[in-house]
């Protein structure tokens, strides 16, 4: 049977079936490839837990690191809830589906809320089954804090993710005995061709692609930026800076099909106090709305800067940004594949995109910068992993490419302290 993206219930596979079919007082780990139907498969097993053997007064919670995550969840579990079970919605008054809760006409209920950083906003609750989804990025705050939730009445949890090394809760579930485990490879996937992985192998490196597909846990992959980091760094707050004539944009741009765009700005108030003031993310644009889009912010914020990877798709907006009076003399080519070169110069060996890396790894150890406190900008950071040859890599990395490109430029036109060749 041919896989319906909008349907994909109708084409489960084996381990899918078995999975959804769970009693609900099982606790599951899903060690899992990417793209291979994890999410698929947790949201059709939350309705049929609601419809089929929980009891009136009993909620399933879907806890995802943002709130993007879990509308993603909870709206594959409406659609199979409608298809399927249409007469157990609760669809009219207050009680209709919303962005965060489905109610079925048995008393039941599937919540889904961000768990944020420390998952203290979901303290308080008590659940009957907790899914928890990318859970090796989230940090032991948050397990400390949704633990008990289940103690009260028996609940379990089902939890699933890529690997994110050989660290964390999510790989001491791993060895935990009361989970039943479920490992799934991209490679034993069908809706993944061989042209594809063999392609992701090349681009990815032997390390990442074991990581990133075949769901193994690698001792070479680290985390770049710690939760002890993040959480010192991720204290800007929206709305409370006055912006100044000191911005800088970093923008990475979208790849072919549903890839997202980010702009990132950072405002330089002195050489130890650089602070973020805005992360906006677009999908599906075309290179010339990203280029609207990056002269429309210029025209509010009067950008010193714009930092843009002039790589692949990234050269079609850069060339429109070039080609704009206003932008062209402030656009900076910052390709990853580049290499920096200081003031009498002597190239860098490091690639630039590793130099960039460091250098905001750095700024937050000194305290010269502060990310927004924002879940989006948390979940990327704490993506970003580098193997034992120092390759970087990130599954959630877009916000950060366009963070480092910022304060790149920062750094080094704001203070004069290199120049950049190619």
């Amino acid at each position: 049977m041919n896989y319906n993206l909008f349907r994909p219930w109708e084409s489960l596979d084996p381990w899918q079936k078995e999975y959804i079919a769970e009693p609900i007082d099982q606790d599951d780990f899903l060690l899992c490839g990417r793209q291979v139907g994890k999410t698929t498969a947790m949201s059709i097993k939350a309705v049929e837990l609601c419809v089929h053997q929980m009891k009136r007064g009993e909620d399933v919670l879907i806890a995802s690191i943002t709130e993007k995550q879990g509308y993603f969840m909870l709206a594959k579990a409406l659609a199979y809830a409608n298809a399927v079970y249409p007469d157990m919605i609760v669809t009219k008054g207050k009680d209709k589906p919303t962005m965060h809760i489905i109610k079925f006409k048995n008393g039941t209920r599937i919540l889904s809320y961000a768990a944020g950083e420390t998952g203290e906003g979901l303290r308080g609750l008590t659940v009957k089954k907790l899914f928890i989804d990318e859970g090796s990025r989230m940090s032991r705050e948050f397990f400390i804090a949704v633990s008990p939730m289940l103690s009260v009445i028996g609940g379990s949890m089902d939890i699933a993710s890529t690997p994110c090394g050989k660290e964390g809760f999510f790989f001491d579930c791993s060895k935990d005995e009361r989970f039943k485990k479920f490992y799934i490879s991209a490679e034993d996937c069908p809706r993944h061709t061989k042209d594809f992985l063999e392609n992701e192998k090349v681009r990815l490196g032997k390390t990442a692609y074991a990581q990133e597909y075949l769901a193994i846990f690698m001792d070479e992959m680290r985390r770049i930026f710690s939760d002890e980091w993040i959480k010192e760094v991720c204290k800007a707050k929206r709305g409370e800076i006055v912006i100044s004539v000191k911005s800088y944009i970093g923008i990475d741009v979208a790849g072919f099909g549903k890839d997202i765009t980010t702009y990132e700005i950072l405002e330089f108030i002195d050489k130890n106090k650089i602070i973020q003031i805005e992360n906006i993310i677009e999908k599906g644009n075309l290179t010339t709305q990203t280029s609207d889009r990056i002269i429309n912010l210029n025209n509010i914020y009067k950008f010193l800067g714009i930092g843009i990877d002039d790589g692949g798709i990234g050269f079609g907006v850069y060339s429109e940004l070039m080609r704009n009076e206003k932008t062209k003399r402030k656009t900076t080519p910052l390709n990853n594949a580049s290499r920096a070169t200081d003031a009498d110069g002597e190239k860098s060996k490091k690639l630039l995109k590793e130099e960039m890396y460091i250098n905001l790894l750095i700024y937050g150890e000194q305290k010269r910068i502060s990310l927004l406190d924002d879940d989006e900008v948390k979940a990327s950071l704490s993506s970003i992993q580098h193997d034992e040859t120092g390759k970087i890599y990130g599954s959630d990395s877009h916000i950060v490419e366009g963070i480092i490109r910022a304060l790149w430029l920062i750094k080094t036109k704001g203070l004069n302290l290199f120049v950049h060749t190619f």
